[in-house]
């Protein structure tokens, strides 16, 4: 099984929010997924909720971030410094 960071929307129309989830690659955008790790929120550019200790932890297990997490990773690394 391989793992993949990606988002998954929840929000209403027009409102999109994202959890951060750890999923597997082969499971749809919306289907199964093993952990929430985060909430995004675009409109606002905020991040909600993140749980850098266990995305970190699924990094180092092997699970490749999508290139939208990696970019939401980056954001909250400017932010928190």
């Amino acid at each position: 099984m391989s793992v993949k960071l990606r988002l998954t929307r929840i929000g209403r129309i027009h409102a999109p929010i994202y959890r951060i989830i750890a999923t597997d690659s082969k499971s749809p955008r919306d289907g199964k997924f093993i952990e929430i790790l985060g909430t995004y929120n675009p409109a606002s550019k905020e991040i909600v909720q993140f749980k850098e200790e266990k995305i970190n932890d699924w990094i180092s297990k092997g699970a490749l971030p999508s290139d939208s997490v990696k970019k939401i990773i980056k954001l909250f690394k400017e932010k928190s410094a």
